[in-house]
This record gives C-alpha cells, sequence and structure tokens, in this order.
C-alpha cells in the first residue's frame, strides 16, 4: 500500500520541476517505513531522542537505547533507572520526556489508526516533552500519513531555501508551496530530507 502511494505520490509531485528533480534523484531510495516501530513508545522515545542532534549522533543514541530496552515491556522500560538511560548519551530531561511518554502509552490505548491528524497531534501534545514537530513526525512515519508538512522542521526549511532559491521563505510563499504538493506533502518532505541530507539541491 505504501508502494502505491509513493508512486502516485510522485507522479502528482512531478508536476513541479523542483519536485521533478528530485524524485529522479531519490526515487528509489525512499524508504517510507524506515523509522516504522510497531511500539508506538519507542516510535516517540526515538523521535525525542532525535530532537535537536545531528542526524549521525541520533543514529548511534537510538541504537544504544534500542540495545538497552530490547524485549523489555513499556512498563520494564519505565522502572530502568533514570541514570542508566542517561548513560547512553540522553538529558535527564530527554530521560524525563521518554519516561513520559512510555508512562502515557502504559496507562493508555488510544486508537491512533482511526483518529484524524489534529486529534492525534492533540492528544500527543498531552504527553510533556512531546510537541507538534514530533507528533508531525509521528504520523508520517508511524502512521503513514501522506499529506503532512512541518514547518518548524529546520532540515525541511533550509531545504525548501536552497532547492526554490528562495531567500526569505515568509508564510505566503509556503503556503503556496504546501497546497502544491498537497495531498503529498509528506512525500515532498521525504525527498527534501533527502536532498539536504545528501547535498543535492536542484540548480534552475
Amino acid at each position: 500500500m505504501k508502494r502505491i502511494s509513493l508512486l502516485k505520490a510522485f507522479d502528482h509531485l512531478s508536476k513541479d520541476p523542483v519536485m521533478n528533480f528530485l524524485i529522479a534523484k531519490f526515487s528509489k531510495r525512499i524508504d517510507w517505513g524506515n523509522r516504522f516501530d510497531e511500539n508506538y513508545a519507542k516510535s516517540i522515545a526515538n523521535l525525542i531522542i532525535e530532537q535537536q542532534i545531528s542526524f549521525k549522533a541520533a543514529i548511534t543514541v537510538k541504537k544504544r537505547f534500542s540495545d538497552l530496552i530490547k524485549n523489555k515491556s513499556n512498563l520494564e522500560v519505565l522502572n530502568i533507572p533514570n541514570h542508566k538511560i542517561q548513560s547512553i548519551g540522553l538529558s535527564h530531561r530527554k530521560v524525563e520526556y521518554i519516561k513520559n511518554t512510555y508512562n502515557f502509552f502504559h496507562n493508555n490505548n488510544f486508537d491512533f489508526e482511526n483518529l484524524s491528524d489534529e486529534d492525534v497531534i492533540n492528544e500527543l501534545t498531552k504527553i510533556k516533552g512531546v510537541g507538534e514537530w514530533t507528533a508531525q513526525m509521528f504520523l508520517i512515519f508511524n502512521l503513514f500519513r501522506q499529506n503532512i508538512f512541518s514547518p518548524k522542521d529546520l532540515a525541511l526549511i533550509n531545504s525548501i531555501k536552497i532547492n526554490y532559491d528562495i531567500h526569505t521563505l515568509d508564510k505566503i510563499k509556503l503556503d503556496k508551496l504546501v497546497k502544491l504538493w498537497s495531498p503529498y506533502n509528506s512525500i515532498a518532505c521525504l525527498l527534501l530530507w533527502e536532498s539536504v541530507e545528501n547535498k543535492f539541491f536542484f540548480k534552475a
């Protein structure tokens, strides 16, 4: 199903010259499911780990976290001493946010699959440490919602500025692009992230 969505998305997005260029370069490298985890608490914990650190550093810390919690239930993760989680390279605050997340999913059983995008964001942002960006990434990578754009993602904004040669990206310009990419903003984001991570940009 995801593959069909990607093909449909590429067909729609290719009408935009920049997106057409990025599709030609990255379409075979896009892996929409590479950050999926069936354990929602772990998925969000990984997103918390990613906040405000480099892509490479995040990969290392996420691997350590995965090893630390391997085969543990959400309750068992909650019982891991905070200092032990900190020892894998996390701040006290991030450990607190991760524990908040595991506590939320231990005590709640929301059917996120059937909630609207807005309702998912509203529920998740009740967790201290989970902001709108984290909730939007969860929508993209765990629920595979196809029309999510995160205006607070600096990598996305930088990629747009360079690829579209826009020095000042105001709300009007950004809204125009988001409307152009709709209903496949999530896939546009995947392409823009690939562009900035690989330092490969459109030149008019």
